[in-house]
């Protein structure tokens, strides 16, 4: 019991004793209190608080909250009322527990907590009544806690001989309390990496240790470590795993060769961006004398070097998957493996598994290959250089004889990738007969019901010492979907193959289920405010409906608004040994296997595939299951750290442009202030409701509106309005505007 509450005046009695005395009883449920034993736990030993405690007891008895055991001993009745779910924690200290069991989530007051942190497992009491039409509940027990280690500045009280921990997110309530002994030479105000040791019962705030310290808050790479220091993810590979990936034999060999199909005379290529270092993926293309088209696609064969049972393994399995920060990339394999041995680059003999597909005019396949192979790739191109040639030549293939006719220089402006160099006429007659037949699946794609989300990503242009420099879009055009295409092409084939044979064999599927109706219901109540209708009568309306959707916003003021809230109305894919398809690729069966140097699961699909190739049973599908299960958190974590690096640097950003005045779209509505998404560089900020002073606004939920009560102006979800910048915090990452007001009509 607090200070706080053992200060309570014996004439008001004991505060909130019915709940205090529930919440005693339901956390100790397998054993019974008498009323000393309650009175000992509350800190009260006055007649008056012993009186009003026997009352309560008897009174939760008679409304059998609470059951006699024995005379005078009581204890929690144990019912369906206990449930397990997952603590969601809003900023101001209350939360809600997402739970199978309801349809909504169940609120939890900030008194009701007790000690549980965001994201953990817990049990909690729900009570019959309810709040604002929700389910209402208390935590009874911490099963699992969701993470133990955390992001914050330390404060040192040197005459105290203690420091505490304030914590970065402002899902954490509690500082952390530190000993001095624990602060692991931490000067006050660094940035530091604390875990959180204990939580005793009677302490106020929860102890820990400081593990690392992350540097000066506000600089760049102590920024950038605390993100990923934040997920648990990490910044570099032991030094006992680097070591053991660069004793690897990383020749090409002719013993093993002969255990492989031959590849190295076909056509092969790889296109990618233009800075990037390893090349997971190369296409080979052939014109067979039948008239079809023999297509490779070759992927780097990490499993080869990437034995199971290693050290090298066991990390990768760990990080699941490389991270892609604005300013760099947090590899799953150290370098001599992602960037050399495994990286398809050009005029390099490398080890390959490759999905070959012999295909006609119609993009129809004919016949399809799997197996390790060995490659040569003759050419890179930058997805720049390859839309240009794509560009230049229109999509119509000259014949055979008119080959050479064909326009195969690269403009200089768009050489990328080193040297200045010509295409050769069989590059160009690839490259365009490749481009045709993408569009031709893609087109048979969104008849099947597949969406199209060609979401604009935001990339920076940053100077030598990673300032920002300026802001630009990376959007997908025909080279681009070319790669994709066939990149789909294998995932979908591979896991057909195995997925349709029989006996059922386990493997990794990347599945995504249907759109959750209430998500798709708010869709519709947001897109209509800017004239867009849906219409969800079927699967095929609904993926109808929405890809005209996406379409009719493409490069308007709304479109990054529209793309977000059309993606967050989607379920979540993931990866698991059961497969139900993939919704949003319209596809019944997809894995991932193009990406072995990024992602593990394509690691695990290549070992299953040949463990099935060369005859083998089932895998056991439990442990594949639980690896599954690693991999989509990791990937969960890893996609929350790329967004906050990308938060960071859209605020280092504004920092430099506090003085100009931005036109933006409101992208967000809530009762504390609305949220703006500058047009012009996709930077979200917040205008806090008490920094609109015209007038006195309320939050309208109805209308995702801001209503002023006197001058009745209306700030709507999707207008535009002008900003200003207030304020940029990079150690919270937020960003705070000042509102101008609306532009002038035109």
């Amino acid at each position: 019991m607090s200070k706080k509450r053992k200060g309570k005046s014996k004439k008001n009695g004991i505060s909130n004793l019915t709940n205090t005395i529930l919440s005693i009883l339901k956390k100790e449920k397998n054993q019974s209190f008498n009323y000393k034993q309650i009175a000992a736990k509350l800190g009260v030993n006055d007649a008056s608080s012993r009186n009003q405690i026997i009352k309560t007891l008897a009174k939760l008895a008679t409304r059998q909250e609470i059951e006699q055991v024995e005379r005078g001993k009581f204890k929690a009745i144990v019912n369906t009322e206990y449930h397990i779910g997952t603590l969601d924690l809003a900023a101001k200290g209350n939360g809600y527990v997402i739970c199978d069991d309801f349809d909504d989530d169940v609120f939890i007051a900030s008194n009701n907590i007790n000690k549980a942190l965001h994201g953990d497992e817990v049990e909690f009491y729900a009570y019959k009544r309810r709040k604002r039409g929700k389910a209402e509940g208390e935590i009874t027990n911490i099963i699992k806690r969701a993470k133990s280690e955390y992001v914050g500045v330390i404060q040192i009280h040197d005459k105290k001989n203690y420091a505490f921990v304030v914590v970065d997110s402002n899902k954490m309530y509690k500082d952390i309390f530190v000993p001095i002994n624990k602060i692991n030479k931490a000067e006050d105000g660094d940035k530091v990496l604390v875990k959180l040791e204990d939580w005793p019962e009677k302490a106020d705030s929860p102890y820990g240790k400081v593990l690392e310290v992350l540097g000066k808050p506000g600089e760049h790479n102590t920024e950038i470590h605390a993100i990923l220091a934040e997920y648990g993810l990490p910044l570099e590979f032991p030094h006992e795993v680097e070591e053991f990936a660069n004793n690897l034999d990383t020749s090409i060999t002719e013993a093993e060769i002969a255990k492989r199909r031959d590849m190295r005379k076909d056509l092969t290529f790889t296109i990618d961006p233009k800075d990037a270092k390893d090349f997971d993926d190369a296409l080979s293309f052939e014109v067979l004398d039948n008239g079809l088209y023999e297509i490779g696609i070759h992927i780097a064969d990490v499993s080869h070097y990437l034995q199971e049972g290693t050290i090298l393994d066991d990390e990768a399995y760990e990080r699941a998957t490389s991270v892609y920060l604005v300013d760099r990339v947090v590899p799953m394999l150290p370098e001599v493996l992602s960037n050399n041995a495994c990286s398809l680059r050009p005029h390099e003999e490398k080890y390959t598994f490759s999905a070959v597909f012999q295909i006609n005019d119609k993009a129809e396949i004919k016949n399809e290959w799997f197996g390790r192979t060995v490659t040569y790739s003759d050419a890179r191109y930058a997805y720049e250089e390859a839309q240009a040639v794509i560009e230049q030549n229109g999509s119509v293939i000259p014949a055979k004889a008119g080959i050479s006719s064909i326009n195969t220089e690269i403009p200089k402006e768009v050489s990328l990738t080193g040297k200045a160099y010509k295409t050769t006429p069989e590059l160009a007659q690839a490259i365009l007969k490749l481009d045709e037949l993408a569009k031709i699946m893609r087109g048979k794609r969104m008849r099947d019901g597949a969406i199209s989300f060609d979401k604009v990503e935001v990339k920076f242009n940053l100077d030598e010492d990673n300032n920002p420099a300026g802001v630009f879009f990376k959007t997908s055009k025909d080279a681009n979907k070319l790669i994709e295409e066939f990149m789909l092409l294998a995932n979908r084939k591979v896991s057909e193959f195995i997925g349709k044979q029989s006996p059922k064999k386990t493997f990794v599927y990347r599945v995504h289920d249907e759109p959750d109706e209430s998500k798709l219901a708010s869709l519709q109540n947001v897109v209509s405010r800017f004239g867009y209708k849906l219409n969800f009568k079927d699967r095929k309306s609904t993926t109808a409906s929405l890809n005209n959707l996406l379409q009719e916003v493409n490069g308007k003021k709304e479109q990054n608004l529209v793309d977000t809230l059309t993606i967050r109305s989607m379920s979540k894919a993931e990866y698991t040994t059961h497969n139900i398809g993939h919704y949003g690729l319209a596809f019944n069966y997809y894995s991932h296997f193009t990406s072995p140097i990024r992602r593990y699961p394509d690691v695990m699909a290549h070992r299953l595939l040949q463990h099935y190739l060369d005859g083998g049973k089932s895998a056991n599908e439990e442990a594949f299951e639980e690896k599954c299960n690693h991999s989509s958190n990791m990937e969960g974590l890893a996609t929350r750290a790329e967004r906050d690096s990308i938060k960071y640097m859209q605020i280092r950003f504004m920092e430099d442009h506090k003085d100009q005045e931005f036109v933006g779209v409101i992208s967000g509505v809530t009762d504390w202030g609305i949220y703006v998404e500058i047009i012009s560089n996709k930077c979200e900020g917040m205008v806090s409701v008490r920094d609109m002073k015209d007038d006195h606004y309320a939050f309208d939920q109805d209308v995702y509106a801001m209503v002023g009560r006197n001058n009745g102006l209306v700030y709507q979800l999707g207008d535009e309005v002008i900003v200003k910048v207030k304020n940029t915090d990079l150690v919270k990452k937020h960003l705070d505007f000042n509102l101008i007001g609306k532009p002038e009509a035109k």
